[in-house]
């Protein structure tokens, strides 16, 4: 490996990769997907400061920030790395927006297989 290619792969991960969630149950696919940028990515960097921006404007005079605060610090960070998606409510496309992002990843088994993916850097390499 050599520079080059470390610096194509941070560029790669900006374009992101799909992800196709599984039933929590069954692990069948769902049909529902996302494009999430890659834990290298200028995306994710990006996001991750804006996490640390959040919660020093949420902190109180005495640098506390509530479980709830960071929580939704967090989520809003996660959601700031999905590029893309495809999902339908009453079988018409859901517009994507972090709004409706929020929505979806407050379900716990949508976000913890997004976190997951999002995370692994294996989903990121040409042979992935």
């Amino acid at each position: 490996m050599q520079l080059d290619d470390i610096l194509a792969n941070v560029a790669d991960q900006d374009k992101g990769k799909e992800l196709e969630l599984a039933d929590p149950v069954t692990g069948k696919p769902t049909g529902i997907k996302f494009r999430i940028a890659g834990p290298d990515s200028d995306t994710q960097h990006r996001a991750r400061i804006a996490l640390h921006d959040e919660l020093a404007e949420m902190a109180d005079t005495d640098g506390h920030i509530t479980a709830e605060n960071r929580e939704k610090a967090r989520l809003n960070c996660l959601a700031r790395c999905v590029l893309d998606w495809e999902i339908t409510e009453g079988g018409k496309a859901v517009p994507f927006n972090h709004k409706n992002l929020l929505r979806v990843l407050k379900v716990a088994w949508v976000q913890a297989q997004v976190d997951a993916f999002a995370s692994d850097r294996r989903n990121y390499r040409d042979d992935a």
